[in-house]
């Protein structure tokens, strides 16, 4: 499910020169869209892989789906705002005119280009002190209960959606059991027709039992009926027990999926009453899809 949550920090800056230790602010931002799978991504300052590991490790332990975006930003106080990245810079620079050199050009790096380059010029350098690493691993789980509650919120809006779609269902197999009957009938007199067509000619006692198996279980869609309520009454239950359930959603409502296309096939080609099964074994299918959307938005 959709979600964002944002959460605020800060330690003590152990790189600051001002007397005191100006304090390191910081940013925690989780943001979730909806996804089948659980799909993790960081946006994190240089030097922060254990850091990363150990957020990522919590948020598995925390959340089973979504595409989930966790950002950290820091706010250096005092006067130290910038660290130039030695390394990176010189190895540009010691580049750039190992290549001019090469070809004979007479040209010198441009300074605004090596304080573009990622991790050049970092404000973001963790601590090494891990007093930043600890405060961040404690704010997680405020950000992640501010998180859930946004969730939750939207989670109650697909719970009604999902419980007006299962209504619909419910509705319109009421409506396929009311013309049963009537579509048993008018199985009963192709099976008289064809029977007749059949007797008129020599024919083995054994290829007219099977016609009238074949016709006998085309016709039955009680079967299905009864199936399809069993699982809408297990999907009921399942949005009732909340939890982790969004797998098991959709396994049902692919089930239903099938019961509902077994109903007009077998169906299918018949007039009078059973057209109205038709509208109907439709418009639950119309249903189930509208449901099999917004489960995929479930944990």
């Amino acid at each position: 499910m959709t979600g964002f949550a944002q959460v605020k920090g800060q330690v003590a800056d152990p790189r600051s020169n001002v007397p005191g230790k100006a304090s390191l602010g910081f940013t925690l931002s989780l943001k979730s869209v909806n996804h089948r799978f659980l799909d993790v991504h960081f946006r994190m300052p240089s030097d922060s892989d254990s850091l990363e590991m150990k957020l990522r490790r919590l948020l598995k332990e925390k959340l089973a789906r979504g595409h989930v975006e966790l950002t950290l930003n820091l706010e250096r106080g005092g006067s130290e705002s910038f660290a130039l990245n030695r390394q990176i810079a010189g190895g540009y620079i010691q580049a750039f005119r190992a290549a001019a050199a090469e070809f004979g050009l007479a040209a010198e790096p441009d300074l605004n280009a090596v304080l573009r380059l990622p991790g050049a010029l970092d404000s973001a350098a963790l601590p090494a002190d891990g007093a930043l690493e600890a405060s961040v691993l404690t704010k997680l789980e405020e950000l992640l209960n501010h998180l859930n509650q946004m969730r939750e919120e939207e989670g109650r809006g697909i719970e009604r959606e999902l419980r007006q779609s299962m209504a619909q269902v419910q509705k319109a197999g009421d409506g396929v059991e009311k013309h049963r009957q009537a579509v048993q009938q008018t199985y009963v007199d192709k099976l008289k027709t064809r029977m007749q067509e059949l007797i008129g000619t020599q024919v083995d006692p054994e290829r007219l039992l099977q016609e009238a198996a074949l016709l006998v279980d085309r016709s039955d869609i009680q079967e299905e009926l009864v199936r399809l309520d069993t699982h809408v009454q297990h999907f009921l239950g399942l949005l009732e027990q909340g939890g982790e359930v969004g797998k098991k959603l959709d396994f049902l409502l692919q089930e239903m999926n099938r019961e509902a296309n077994t109903l007009l096939s077998k169906t299918s080609g018949l007039a009078g009453e059973a057209l109205n099964i038709t509208e109907m074994g439709l418009a639950i299918k119309t249903e189930i899809e509208k449901a099999r959307e917004q489960v995929q938005n479930i944990e």
